[in-house]
């Protein structure tokens, strides 16, 4: 069974990450239709997934939470280079392929988003996008974030160059 709730949406729970999620974490990240539309290029074993989870997840820099639905682990959302001063952040997310489409990455970023601006008092959340990833593009956009560019050639991912969508949200455009 997954971590503690910390936060409740109408279809998923997002949980704290656990010590028994690190097997389902190294699985899904592993698998190429979720590997597809990130830069993850390597394979992640048992003890670098373990050593992710000690040195990152469990650390108190990020927000780490495991997207559940039904009692089931389903992926993973999380704030990034959160900057208390400057008042902004990353939010990153990933879904094992049996739940793409069921709308869960767009609850578990709405809810995040909301937590950024409610509780951590973030001016700014970012979200960066592979560009042939439309998966990930329409959840931004549907949560009312701005594209703010597109960096040109950023990642490497599939044998060739491809670009790099940023998409922004501030606090006072935010409608939870």
């Amino acid at each position: 069974m997954p971590g503690a709730v910390f936060l409740r949406g109408d279809s998923i729970t997002l949980r704290t990450v656990e010590d028994e999620d690190v097997e389902f974490l190294r699985d899904a990240i592993n698998d190429p239709d979720v590997r597809e539309g990130l830069t993850t290029a390597k394979p992640i074993n048992a003890e670098q997934e373990r050593e992710y989870f000690e040195e990152r997840i469990s650390s108190d820099e990020d927000v780490h939470l495991l997207v559940c639905a039904d009692g089931e682990a389903t992926g993973s959302i999380g704030l990034y280079d959160i900057d208390h001063r400057m008042g902004h952040c990353e939010i990153g997310l990933w879904l094992a392929a049996e739940y793409h489409g069921r709308g869960y990455g767009t609850e578990a970023s709405r809810l995040v988003t909301d937590y950024a601006f409610r509780e951590l008092r973030m001016h700014r959340v970012m979200a960066r996008v592979l560009a042939h990833n439309d998966a990930s593009r329409r959840i931004w956009e549907k949560l009312g974030f701005e594209q703010e560019g597109v960096h040109r050639d950023e990642a490497y991912h599939d044998g060739e160059y491809v670009d790099v969508r940023y998409y922004g949200v501030l606090d006072d455009e935010w409608e939870s």
